[in-house]
């Protein structure tokens, strides 16, 4: 018995280093956008924040491993305290370091209400990585001289996704309804859809101008056009594959033809062509 424990402590060590590992390397940077918002890039979903004289508000937080870097990068930025986060959904690359901020940083924690709920049914949940302030359609903040607007976008990547616009410097962040030049991450099993998706970042598309800059879950600073680009493939790609469908064409079938050669640079590490297929099949 005493070996079985010691094998299993050894195991949970080996995959905790593995982990740390993994970020050792990774550095986390800052990109100032406009008026109080920069956006971090480090690994996981970009991080959107809101610096100045009445403190911190960030969204998302990424991988929990990244977590001391991203407070230094923020202390960077700003002296002022971290005061609020933002999850925009329940991913891991998005929520990480939720726990870290709320217990050494003091931070509260908002989302959507199927985010804590999603969040809550996890293995090995601390009670500090869960949202403590829930919304079902939105909520604003006015802070550091800006007027920020969280507003609730259901059933696209997950059915707990939020977008935030700061109204001020006209930035938006997506959360994970836009990858940019990249297929997206459709969580079919978690309340998203392809109908939904395409629907969410439609409206998306309806609250911006050409001058709006676009912060995007994954990829670099976009604009509305990059954001208009993103759904066009997403509708083209999904007529394609249903038109296969009809046809009679089995799922398995329709991934060993492909999609059109134009949509090759689409495909990456996490979302192979062969995914984004399914999940549009699907």
């Amino acid at each position: 018995m005493k070996r079985v424990l010691i094998a299993v402590l050894l195991a949970s060590t080996s995959i905790a280093t593995i982990a740390q590992d993994r970020f050792a390397d990774v550095e986390v940077t800052a990109e100032h956008i406009g008026g109080s918002v920069h956006m971090l890039i480090g690994a996981g979903g970009n991080i959107g924040v809101s610096a100045g004289d009445d403190g911190v508000l960030m969204i998302d937080d990424q991988y929990a491993p990244l977590a001391e870097k991203i407070s230094a990068a923020i202390s960077g930025l700003s002296d002022a305290p971290k005061r609020f986060v933002i999850n925009t959904h329940y991913h891991g690359d998005h929520t990480g370091s939720n726990a870290f901020f709320a217990e050494n940083k003091g931070v509260t924690i908002f989302a959507h209400e199927n985010v804590r709920m999603r969040l809550a049914s996890g293995e090995d949940v601390s009670p500090a990585m869960l949202p403590v302030v829930t919304y079902q359609d939105g909520v604003k903040f006015h802070m550091n001289g800006e007027t920020v607007h969280v507003f609730h976008l259901p059933d696209g990547h997950t059915d707990g996704d939020s977008a935030i616009w700061f109204e001020q410097p006209d930035v938006l962040h997506t959360g994970d309804l836009f990858f940019k030049d990249m297929f997206p991450y459709i969580d079919l099993g978690a309340g998203g859809s392809v109908n939904g998706y395409i629907q969410s970042v439609e409206v998306l598309l309806s609250k911006i101008d050409d001058d709006t800059q676009v912060i995007p879950g994954h990829g670099t600073l976009a604009n509305k056009a990059d954001l208009q680009r993103f759904v066009d493939m997403i509708k083209e790609t999904n007529a394609f594959v249903q038109s296969k469908k009809v046809e009679g064409l089995s799922e398995q079938a329709v991934i060993d033809a492909g999609l059109p050669e134009k949509w090759d640079s689409w495909a990456w590490r996490f979302i192979t062509e062969e995914r984004w297929i399914k999940t549009l099949y699907q």
